[in-house]
C-alpha cells in the first residue's frame, strides 16, 4: 500500500470515468492513506458552482454569480446585465486553464450561451485596477500564503496557459489573508488562489485551484514549490521526525 497519494491531475472523460477517478481518491482516504489534496477538496474546486457557493457562504468577496438550468432565465439575466452596462463571463462548470470561457460584451455574444451542457454559469466581469488586464495568483500551503505573482494577460484572460506573463509582487497582508480564507473555505491542503484587485482597489476571489500549475510562479519567485508541498505532506501526514 502507498504511504500517501499526491494528486497532480484528474483526467477528463465521461461522467463515469471522472467519478471512478474520484472514487479511487475517496477509497484511499477511507483506508487511512493520506491524499493531498483529497477527493472532496478536488470536487469542491472543480465544480465552479459549488466553489462559488462555498466562497460566498464563507463571506468572502466573489464576483456576482448566477447558476441556472433554464436557458430563458440565463438569457434574461444576460440581457439585463448588458443593458445595465455590465459585461459577463460565461464558464463551463468543469474546466481549467481558461478553456471554454467566453466574455459576453454585446447581444450577439449571447449565442455562446447555447453551448452550456444544460447548466448556465454566469459571472459579472470584474475590471481590474490599472492598465490592461491582470490578476494575482497566491499559492497557499497549510494555511500560509507562501508565494504570489501577478499575471498580465494579452487580453482579458489572465491564464499563463493562454499567454499571460508573470511578474513578482510583494504579497500584502490583505491579499494573503483572503487567499488563506478561500483555501480554508474549500478545505484544501494547498491551493492556487486567483485574486483580482478591482478599480475601487478592493480584492475579489476569482477562483481557487486544487491542482494548480506552478511553472509560472517558480519563474518569478524564489521558491521550489514541489519541495514545499512534499515537506508539508511528509511533516503533517507521515509523522516523519
Amino acid at each position: 500500500m502507498p504511504d500517501a497519494a499526491f494528486v497532480r491531475g484528474v483526467p477528463g472523460g465521461s461522467l463515469e470515468e471522472v467519478v471512478h477517478y474520484l472514487d479511487v481518491l475517496h477509497a484511499l482516504k477511507a483506508m487511512d492513506i493520506p491524499v493531498y489534496n483529497d477527493g472532496r477538496a478536488i470536487e469542491r474546486s472543480v465544480d465552479k458552482s459549488m466553489a462559488s457557493f462555498l466562497l460566498h457562504n464563507a463571506g468572502l468577496p466573489t464576483p456576482l454569480t448566477w447558476v441556472l438550468r433554464n436557458p430563458e432565465d440565463a438569457l434574461s439575466i444576460a440581457e439585463r446585465e448588458l443593458a445595465n452596462g455590465h459585461l459577463l463571463i460565461s464558464k463551463p462548470l468543469f474546466g481549467s486553464q481558461g478553456e471554454g470561457i467566453r466574455r459576453l460584451e454585446k447581444m450577439t455574444d449571447l449565442f455562446w450561451l447555447t453551448s452550456s451542457h444544460g447548466i448556465y454559469y454566469l459571472q459579472r466581469f470584474v475590471h481590474c485596477a490599472g492598465e490592461g488586464f491582470s490578476d494575482n495568483r497566491v499559492f497557499v500551503v497549510n494555511g500560509r500564503a507562501v508565494a504570489a505573482m501577478r499575471r498580465r494577460g494579452k487580453f482579458w484572460l489572465n491564464n499563463v496557459a493562454r499567454g499571460a506573463s508573470c511578474e513578482p509582487i510583494e504579497l500584502d497582508a490583505a491579499m494573503a489573508s483572503l487567499a488563506v480564507k478561500a483555501t480554508a473555505a474549500l478545505a484544501m491542503d494547498y491551493a492556487g488562489v486567483d485574486i483580482i484587485q478591482d478599480q475601487d482597489g478592493d480584492y475579489t476571489v476569482i477562483e481557487v485551484n486544487s491542482i494548480p500549475a506552478w511553472k509560472g510562479l517558480e519563474s518569478v519567485c524564489d521558491i521550489t514549490v514541489a519541495d514545499v508541498l512534499a515537506e508539508d505532506l511528509i511533516n503533517r501526514y507521515l509523522e516523519v521526525k
